[in-house]
């Protein structure tokens, strides 16, 4: 059974008997094989310069009579490097026949030994080999074009320390390092916050249990000390047969600007409608109600029997309403509005989440700062975590006891809640609405939130702002 695939073979050889021998072997073979022959090195040079010529192989003997040896062969392989090419060589030429493999040859065949068969296994095999080393570097081709002309930046680090591998240039524009100092550094070295140590460890045995893209967000550090937010997608590839981490980083810094700056226009607007209707309530609804008092007590002297009762009761009902609407009044526009400290604002929303005496509550505070005037913003957002966490506790906690504390720690402001109520499991529990207003209004001033809780053991949330900010 002869192959059916057509081919098309240059048989560079200026023994005509041997190329007689070799044509007749590779026609017991192939069906449709179409066959070349040049018996010169510049015959065979403009066969191969023209592109409209398309062999599937060359089969070249050594010794040409206007070129041999090596010089034969790298001129040949360079003038079509995609065409696989086979040596005829003989018993004479062995060693160097072995040695030309470094030189871009598929392969050797011994004139005396060859066979059909011989010949037939040698063309197939090193036309597929050429074919899948094509293919092989048109792939890594397309890879180096992805990964070196990305816009964005792109490395490959070992899984065992984090080791810079490769870089690619938007890393180096991006972060101001040159690759010599990249391949000598760790990727930790550009983490900011130590809490992301361990955050990095768990996601390799996230990648590695998953084998699924890894995202998180982190504080990256350049290397003129400018701090610089950045969302990573990490994957496993594999390269020679080991595992590394490719990961691309996009820098989002202004597009965390551009969110808080919204976020802070938004809450502003919300908290001066707040205030506006706070004020409207207390100077005008609560004077109202107070008019309506007094005129109550002027008609009380004409009035006798029941209708003084009921005069006294109204009295009261409008004496409850203003108190209720002197507290929500206060809570829409906080008292430090009014010159106000944020302790004694503080203190204030204790009394009226505590109304009723069912907590013990303390409040520690040591901030010097907080003594003066601060940014009112921060008092502001400061006092909205706090009653937004206290309304959680009121509702859920089923607490008996609830510590506030406000200190400086480490250049940061820290503001803890803790309440020994029934706690609850941070990674099963939905984050609701509350928890998701304390974690923005942190952000917005680049800070974050941490939850501490257990079942039956009570909860701490914490609210960390870089004082710096």
């Amino acid at each position: 059974m002869k192959d059916k695939e057509a081919l098309s073979l240059l048989i560079i050889e200026d023994n005509f008997g041997d190329f007689v021998l070799i044509s007749d072997y590779i026609e017991e073979q192939f069906a449709h094989a179409h066959i070349t022959h040049a018996t010169r090195f510049e015959e065979a040079k403009i066969l191969l310069s023209n592109l409209s010529n398309k062999y599937d192989a060359v089969l070249l003997d050594l010794t040409l009579p206007d070129k041999q040896g090596e010089a034969l062969i790298t001129e040949i392989t360079q003038i079509r490097s995609t065409i696989p090419v086979i040596i005829l060589t003989g018993y004479g030429d062995l060693a160097f026949s072995i040695r030309s493999l470094t030189l871009n040859i598929s392969d050797y065949l011994l004139k005396d030994d060859i066979t059909a068969p011989s010949l037939y296994k040698s063309i197939k095999y090193n036309i597929e080999r050429k074919r899948n080393n094509l293919l092989l570097q048109e792939s890594e081709k397309r890879y180096i074009n992805l990964f070196q002309l990305s816009p964005q930046p792109m490395w490959i680090v070992s899984l065992d320390g984090y080791q810079f591998l490769q870089v690619n240039n938007a890393t180096i524009e991006q972060y101001g390092y040159s690759e010599a100092e990249f391949l000598a550094m760790r990727l930790f070295d550009l983490v900011v916050d130590d809490m992301e140590f361990e955050e990095r460890n768990q996601m390799a045995v996230s990648i590695s249990e998953s084998k699924n893209i890894y995202k998180g967000r982190f504080r990256h550090i350049k290397k003129n000390n400018e701090v610089i937010d950045v969302d990573i997608y990490s994957s496993l590839i594999e390269i020679n047969n080991n595992q590394y981490e490719s990961t691309i980083a996009i820098d989002v810094t202004e597009k965390i600007r551009l969110e808080h700056r919204i976020t802070k226009a938004i809450i502003k607007t919300q908290e001066d409608e707040r205030y506006e209707i706070g004020t409207e309530l207390h100077d005008n609804v609560c004077q109202i109600l107070a008019s309506s008092q007094m005129s109550l007590e002027m008609i009380k002297d004409t009035h006798t029997g029941n209708d003084t009762k009921w005069i006294d009761k109204s009295k009261a009902l409008i004496g409850l309403a203003l108190e209720e609407i002197r507290n929500i009044s206060h809570r829409l526009a906080p008292s430090f509005y009014d010159s106000f400290s944020l302790v004694d604002t503080f203190q204030e929303l204790i009394e009226n989440f505590n109304v009723e005496n069912k907590y013990e509550c303390i409040i520690e505070v040591d901030v010097p700062s907080m003594k003066t005037s601060t940014n009112t913003d921060l008092q502001l957002n400061l006092y909205r975590i706090l009653q937004e966490q206290l309304r959680n506790i009121s509702k859920y906690a089923q607490a008996q006891k609830v510590t506030i504390t406000l200190f400086e720690e480490k250049q940061n402001l820290r503001l803890n809640i803790i309440d020994n109520g029934i706690g609850f499991d941070p990674n099963q529990i939905k984050k609701g609405i509350g928890l998701a207003n304390i974690k923005r209004r942190a952000e917005l001033f680049s800070g974050t939130m941490e939850i501490d809780s257990h079942i039956g053991l009570g909860s701490k949330i914490s609210v960390i702002i870089p004082l710096n900010n």
